[in-house]
């Protein structure tokens, strides 16, 4: 039997090394639609509606790919759970680099009418379902090799990766959107960030080709034959509450990231550069801060830590919202650093958290499917909720700050139903469930 104490630390390093470019390359590939539907699709691809109408509208493909992951978890659980986590980095991550490419290839509506939203359509549902399956592969890979004491920090690591992403996604569209013209960007500037996916997609199939496969499923002796089937049997409850609890932090991220740029440049008549460089500044502090509070996670357990983020995120979001109506850039980025602190409280642990609720012959379906149906709870929504509960409010948008503190409210409380996983000191191999 494999032991994962025997796996040595530059070993983790590497695995942990390739797993946060593999999840930077596929999160970039995500956010950079986002990207791209706050600033430029709705006019692009939805012409004939208003500007508020032609918004909801790219939001609304926007979400689609939120729909697609737990769909995405469930086809590439199957696989991580019957044939092993290595197969589905290599096979989601070919999935959603190849959509992504295509994305930037689609003529507008005024080239192909109707077909080319139905095109933005599809293609965000295919790189939904790769990302739904990204994920899963990553973290099981990572989690399921690191030794028990340190298995949220070296699990944290793939959770870096979003936000790497994050930054690539919005810095090359910053440089761009800086560099040409409104009409040149509108032209063909905004292709740019989805053509260099295919690239970056090319690099993380390299830097994933010498994984070893997970010591954990090799163990395995008794495969499940329908991993879905028995999650939903015996884990139903689990993956409920999972979801739940991950809804504040899906919110509270798309809020920052996604409707704030859009509220900032369109209400506010904010510039992007401004926006996106106050929203880049506050996920950079976050992604550097993840590892650090992992270590905590490793000392004072997960459900602790995922209880203090989610009740700092209830209190925050009135605050948050208020501050970005100022406008004021320091303003509107303490308002994002804080929330994103808040959101980093709670995700930097989930790495290890999820996969320790779950038992091995069923974790890469229970651990994704719950993960992305918080995806669906808290992501797809509040972009599309935010934007129309703001169009009806004056300058300070009271009304998404209460509907984000709600679902904090929420989370809280499905997070305070969850156990507590965090192994004994020298415990090597990852729990069954609790």
């Amino acid at each position: 039997m494999h032991d994962v104490r025997t796996v040595s630390a530059p070993s983790m390093v590497r695995l942990a090394a390739a797993s946060l470019a593999g999840t930077a390359i596929e999160f970039y590939d995500f956010f950079v639609y986002g990207t791209a539907a706050a600033l430029v699709l709705g006019p692009l691809f939805f012409p004939t509606f208003s500007p508020l109408a032609g918004t909801l509208a790219a939001f609304a493909t926007f979400g689609v790919g939120f729909v697609a992951r737990p769909l995405g978890s469930v086809l590439f659980g199957h696989i991580g759970d019957r044939r092993g986590r290595r197969p589905v980095l290599v096979a989601s991550l070919l999935l959603t680099g190849a959509s992504t490419v295509a994305v930037g290839c689609v003529p507008t509506y005024e080239s192909i009418g109707t077909a080319a939203p139905l095109l933005l359509l599809v293609l965000r549902f295919l790189q939904g379902l790769g990302l739904g399956g990204e994920w899963g592969g990553a973290v099981l890979l990572t989690a399921e090799h690191a030794p028990a004491e340190r298995r949220a920090l070296w699990s944290s690591f793939p959770q870096v990766g979003p936000t790497v992403g994050f930054v690539l996604a919005n810095g090359v569209t910053l440089v761009l959107s800086t560099s040409l013209t409104e009409a040149e960007f509108a032209a063909w500037g905004w292709r740019v960030p989805f053509w260099a996916a295919g690239v970056l997609a090319v690099a993380g199939l390299w830097l994933r080709s010498s994984l070893a496969e997970s010591p954990s499923f090799l163990e395995i002796d008794d495969h499940a034959r329908v991993p879905l089937a028995e999650v939903v049997r015996d884990h139903w409850r689990l993956v409920l509450l999972t979801a739940g609890a991950l809804a504040v932090g899906y919110a509270v991220f798309y809020a920052v990231t996604t409707w704030s740029l859009a509220y900032g440049t369109e209400r506010l008549g904010i510039s992007r550069t401004v926006m996106l460089a106050c929203i880049m500044a506050a996920v950079v502090v976050m992604g550097a801060l993840t590892p650090v509070v992992a270590l905590l996670g490793d000392r004072y357990g997960r459900r602790p830590l995922c209880l203090t983020g989610c009740a700092a995120a209830a209190v925050w979001m009135c605050p948050m919202v208020a501050l970005l109506s100022t406008g004021e850039p320091l303003l509107m980025f303490l308002g994002f650093l804080v929330a994103m602190i808040a959101f980093a409280t709670m995700f930097a642990v989930i790495a290890a958290y999820l996969p320790e609720l779950y038992e091995p012959r069923v974790r890469c379906t229970g651990a994704a499917v719950g993960y992305n149906l918080g995806g669906v709870l808290g992501g797809a929504l509040t972009p599309i909720v935010a934007t129309a509960l703001a169009e009806h409010e004056g300058r300070v948008p009271w009304g998404v700050g209460a509907y984000l503190t709600g679902i904090a409210l929420f989370s809280l409380a499905c997070f305070a139903l969850l156990p507590e996983t965090r192994p004994a000191p020298r415990l090597a191999a990852l729990p069954a469930t609790e």
